[in-house]
């Protein structure tokens, strides 16, 4: 007869049957850890009933746009764990950090130079800098994927009515230096969405659902390990308490206040405008 000293033992047993190793593995670690977590928290039915709903809720709040169990693992800090465990890179190497919830759509192909900002409203800058190998050797024809917030804090697939598809994204093509340059406006710290079970799950713990300001990147080029990866503002509010605990400081850059003619030209924006440098460092394959 099973019983709660049994049942672990019982439930994991009838996994062997399992034809993937890494799938029995996987589950066999999950029941083990599960059980033990009921047992020494004492959890009760209507503890279990609640967590059931919270997690219904939580499938019910996911869309094409929106992805609601990536946003309750980013505030468990279980993203940032799997990112850190998976992120073991070479010395100097750019850092990875959390994908995040609002790469739900793809990014318009645009030429190096393009304005993503489509909407306004946000202080204008560019950025730019290089995709190279690990030795410094620039990768012409790597791909530059980009996204981020608007001047207010909200992705294009948070307010449809008012940003028009594929603002604050884009998909870019080095040039023959491996180079990148684009156009856009200085990101703004933000709130993660709080209107639905993880935003409650924020009041009741007494956390804010700010992040820093940030810009997000995935760059891959042919024979070397993509990264992903963002730039956070120097001097940005709560980088030291961003909901999604996905800082690295040496993802942290200056968007450095510029007033020069030449550059304004050379990248065809008016002064004065801000400019964040820095290049992205990729792994061999």
């Amino acid at each position: 007869m099973t019983t709660d000293v049994t049942v672990t033992d019982e439930a994991v047993a009838s996994l062997e049957g399992t034809a993937d190793p890494r799938l029995r593995e996987l589950l066999t670690g999950l029941i083990r850890h599960l059980h033990a977590f009921a047992r020494e928290t004492g959890l009760t039915q209507a503890e279990w009933e609640r967590a059931i709903g919270f997690l219904t809720e939580t499938g019910k709040m996911c869309t094409d746009t929106r992805q609601e169990f990536i946003l309750l693992s980013d505030v468990l800090g279980l993203s940032m764990l799997v990112e850190t465990i998976n992120g073991d890179r070479a010395a100097g190497s750019t850092e990875s950090t959390v994908l995040g919830p609002f790469h739900m759509t793809e990014s318009p192909v645009r030429e190096l130079g393009a304005n993503i900002d489509l909407v306004g409203g946000g202080e204008p800058c560019v950025v730019s800098g290089r995709i190279v190998s690990g030795d410094g050797t620039p990768l012409p024809g790597a791909v530059l994927d980009v996204w981020q917030a608007d001047g207010n804090g909200f992705y294009d697939v948070q307010r449809p009515d008012l940003q028009p598809p594929g603002n604050g994204r884009g998909l870019f093509t080095t040039d023959a230096e491996g180079r990148f340059w684009f156009r856009t406006c200085v990101p703004s710290p933000y709130p993660i969405p709080t209107d639905g079970p993880v935003g409650e799950l924020l009041k009741a713990t007494g956390r804010h659902p700010y992040r820093p300001a940030h810009i997000h990147f995935i760059a891959s080029a042919e024979g070397h390990s993509p990264v992903t990866t963002h730039i956070f503002v120097a001097g940005s509010d709560y980088l030291d308490s961003d909901a999604v605990f996905a800082v690295k400081q040496s993802l942290v850059e200056d968007f450095t206040p510029t007033d020069d003619p030449s550059l304004a030209r050379e990248f065809g924006i008016a002064n004065p405008f801000r400019h964040a440098r820095f290049d992205l460092v990729l792994d061999h394959a």
